[in-house]
C-alpha cells in the first residue's frame, strides 16, 4: 500500500502524521538498526548505527552510562535519525527532534527489546545475561519526533527530484 492508499498521500514531509504510513510502521518494526546523527563534544557531526525500540510514540535507544555519546547528547540533544532499507526501491524514515535522557539501574527494558529484535531470542538472552551485572547503569535515550519524513521511491520522493529521474523510476516499476 502506498502513502496515498493510506489517506496520507497529501501529508507533507515534516508532518508527524507520516508515522502512520505503512512505510514508517514497517521500518519502525523492522529488525534493523537506525542511524543516529548528533554533534559530538568537538561540535562536529556524528552518525552511528544504533538499535532501537518503538513504543508507539517514542523511539527509544539505549546507551551505557558514562559514554561519550551520552555526554554529547546531554550537551546537544537535537538529533536526526534515519531508518532505511538496503534493497530497492529503498524505503526511508527520517526523524528529527530533541532527545530526553534518563539514567537507570540495570538493563534498560527497551534496550533488551531492541536486542531481542535484532539478535533473536537465544543470542540476545546470552548477551543480556553477560552485561546484566550489579552496578550496571544505562541511559534511556528517548526521541518523540517533531519532524518526520518518508521516502519510498514509489509515491514519495526526495524534494526537488528532477522530473527525468522521476519518470525513469516510475517506468522501471
Amino acid at each position: 500500500m502506498s502513502a496515498s492508499d493510506s489517506g496520507v498521500g497529501s501529508v507533507p514531509q515534516g508532518d508527524v502524521r507520516l508515522l502512520d504510513t505503512p512505510v514508517a510502521r514497517r521500518l519502525l518494526a523492522a529488525p534493523i538498526p537506525a542511524r543516529l546523527a548528533y554533534n559530538g563534544g568537538d561540535e562536529t557531526p556524528r552518525a552511528i548505527p544504533i538499535n532501537f525500540h518503538w513504543t508507539g510514540d517514542e523511539l527509544v535507544m539505549g546507551a551505557f552510562a558514562g559514554t561519550h555519546k551520552v555526554r554529547d547528547l546531554k550537551a546537544r540533544p537535537d538529533v536526526a535519525v534515519c531508518i532505511d532499507t538496503a534493497d530497492g526501491p529503498p524505503q526511508v524514515l527520517l526523524l528529527r527532534g530533541r532527545v530526553s535522557l534518563a539514567e537507570v539501574d540495570g538493563v534498560l527494558p527497551e534496550y533488551a527489546a531492541a536486542q531481542r529484535s535484532t539478535m533473536g531470542e537465544e543470542a540476545s538472552a546470552a548477551y543480556l545475561a553477560t552485561i546484566d551485572r550489579p552496578g550496571l547503569r544505562m541511559v534511556r535515550i528517548g526521541l518523540r519526533p517533531t519532524w518526520v519524513g518518508v521516502l519510498d521511491f514509489q509515491e514519495r520522493f526526495p524534494g526537488r527530484t528532477p522530473e527525468p529521474v522521476l519518470a525513469a523510476l516510475r517506468a522501471s516499476r
